[in-house]
């Protein structure tokens, strides 16, 4: 008989362990955490996972990198000097991460609750309901209470989420961040008139001015790139309203010169239906040239007030309307 020679497998080449990187976003997470908490037993509890394994993955940083980050007694836990330098960038890791878990987390479960949101009428009726049909897409189950008026509206008194206001002086203890920028320029119908150089060409040009009648005969008018201001008089009014909306309307039909934030027109510009006049110039206002969106400070937003408020900026307008 013959033998037969049975070939034995081969066995796999053994595997080289793969050890984590030293400063992964994982490992700077777990360092901000620690510097947070001030001890390893806390850090551990949040991240689920034991004190000696949290204490393992920071020495095992400190060994791989050659820099000491904690010093560590029996009884506290201090970082040192390359601790802190590092602390500020581990800390904006742990931010993002937390912050991309909670955006997640709202998609999946959904805001739900009640907005109350008070704006200007000009641009409660023009900006704000493109905002509000978009978030919409986002949170169905989230409801609104809208205060669109002229008038202040007490925001801590009657309960207001966000505010949308024109000013310079926003209310103690609200956060202010400019949200829209915007000139207010002059604009009529096409072929009216031709563009000016000065202010003091709109003379003769009957006006549609927003509010009730003024005693003032003047208006202050300065150049864009800030060169030059002017006062001049106030040209006769062929129409004022308390509705914004309306005094556009007329402007596009030929009845005159409707002087305007330029994010109300934008549309109308856009569609060709108004020019400005005076495309060197804006007319002055005393509360600024932004829009700003008003909120209490971050600890004492609600969930829902909270997602708006960065949805807000996060569709912030990266150009002033009407080619301010």
């Amino acid at each position: 008989m013959h033998s037969v020679n049975v070939m034995e497998p081969k066995k796999p080449p053994p595997r080289i362990a793969q050890r984590a990187p030293a400063l992964d976003a994982d490992a700077l997470e777990l360092f901000a955490r620690v510097a947070r908490a001030g001890s390893f037993s806390l850090a551990a509890q949040q991240v689920g996972q034991t004190r000696a394994a949290v204490s393992r993955r920071i020495a095992y940083m400190e060994q791989r990198t050659g820099q000491t980050l904690f010093l560590r007694t029996t009884r506290s836990l201090a970082l040192t000097a390359t601790g802190r330098r590092l602390l500020p960038h581990a800390v904006a890791v742990l931010d993002a991460a937390e912050q991309a878990r909670g955006t997640l987390t709202s998609v999946r479960a959904g805001l739900a609750g009640s907005l109350r949101i008070t704006s200007l009428p000009s641009f409660g009726t023009t900006v704000l309901p493109p905002l509000l049909l978009k978030f919409r897409e986002l949170h169905p189950e989230v409801n609104y209470d809208l205060i669109i008026s002229d008038r202040r509206v007490d925001l801590l008194r009657e309960g207001v989420d966000i505010a949308f206001r024109v000013t310079n002086r926003p209310p103690p203890d609200w956060v202010a961040r400019p949200y829209l920028r915007f000139h207010v320029g002059a604009w009529c119908a096409p072929g009216q008139w031709a563009p000016m150089q000065h202010p003091d060409e709109l003379a003769p040009a009957p006006l549609l001015l927003l509010g009730p009648v003024s005693t003032n005969p003047e208006m202050h008018w300065v150049r864009r790139d800030g060169s030059d201001a002017v006062i001049c008089a106030r040209a006769p009014a062929a129409a004022q309203s308390d509705d914004l909306t309306v005094l556009v309307r007329l402007a596009e039909g030929g009845m005159g010169v409707v002087l305007a934030p330029s994010y109300c027109v934008q549309d109308a510009v856009a569609a060709g239906r108004l020019v400005e006049l005076l495309p060197e110039w804006s007319l002055n206002i005393r509360q600024g040239n932004a829009v700003q969106l008003l909120t209490l400070p971050r600890p004492q937003l609600g969930a829902v007030a909270r997602a708006f408020a960065k949805f807000v900026q996060d569709n912030a307008p990266t150009a002033a309307p009407a080619g301010l």
